[in-house]
């Protein structure tokens, strides 16, 4: 673990009841401020990899070391919105202070400014129902945003949308980085997403997982859409879609 280390993984294995082994001698140094993106095949450990460091699950073998020995507050952003469908916009951004015992007069600002962040200031109101798909995936982000966590962890979250939609969410997500100084951990099965985000790129084996590949980005911020136009980009597609093809390509 070195000193700008947020969280260091070593020798991680987890396998679970049913005797499938979803990562095996997995190591991971996450440095605050980073974007890293964990990109690889479906069913090879990418998931599990997130739930492990959000305290969802525990390694069956290695060590997770957080700076300053203590997990710090993490928001996570799931594939699906997960909304609770009778509560408004507002309840369900207040849900996790809420299990914080935070009361709704106390939680109020806090609320206003995730959903301002997102660009849902006037939704507060509304019911999921009531907004589009990315929309909701807004309003999934702002709930994670409400805890100001100092590390964001997201699980293939646009991977449902329409193409305008996650690239529009795209910018955006690289501009609350920004603003918030967060560390992202992001999972995606996508290049060209992986490529526009990251300042990092960790290629996985097939399962069980392990991070075989790890493709630097320097590409200054902002990124927009010029950069996805640019021989950098391009250039970075193809390596991480070469370390694909190299892992597709490894007998089972």
């Amino acid at each position: 673990m070195t000193a700008s280390s947020l969280v260091s993984l070593q020798g991680i294995a987890q396998t679970f009841a049913n005797g499938v082994t979803a990562l095996r001698d997995f190591d991971l140094d996450l440095r605050a401020g980073e974007f890293v993106s964990l990109l690889g095949p479906s069913g090879c450990g990418k998931s599990s990899a997130l739930r492990l460091i959000a305290g969802l699950a525990s390694p069956t073998a290695g060590a997770l070391q957080w700076r300053a020995g203590e997990r710090p507050a993490i928001g996570f952003v799931f594939q699906d919105a997960t909304l609770m469908p009778w509560a408004t916009i507002f309840e369900n951004v207040w849900l996790p202070l809420r299990l914080k015992h935070v009361s709704r007069a106390d939680a109020t600002p806090a609320i206003s400014e995730a959903l301002a962040r997102v660009g849902l200031g006037a939704f507060a109101d509304a019911f999921p129902r009531e907004l589009s798909g990315g929309m909701k995936m807004r309003v999934s982000i702002a709930r994670a945003l409400v805890l100001r966590p100092a590390l964001l962890l997201m699980d293939e979250p646009f991977a449902a949308l329409d193409e305008i939609t996650r690239l529009r969410l795209n910018r955006d997500l690289l501009a609350l980085q920004a603003e918030r100084g967060m560390t992202v951990l992001f999972v995606t099965h996508s290049v060209y997403e992986s490529a526009f985000l990251s300042s990092r790129i960790c290629v996985f084996s097939e399962r069980p997982g392990r991070i075989v590949t790890q493709i630097d980005i320097s590409a200054p911020a902002p990124r927009d859409e010029s950069y996805r136009l640019s021989s950098a980009y391009l250039e970075t597609c193809r390596v991480a879609s070469q370390a694909l093809e190299d892992v597709m390509a490894q007998p089972a």
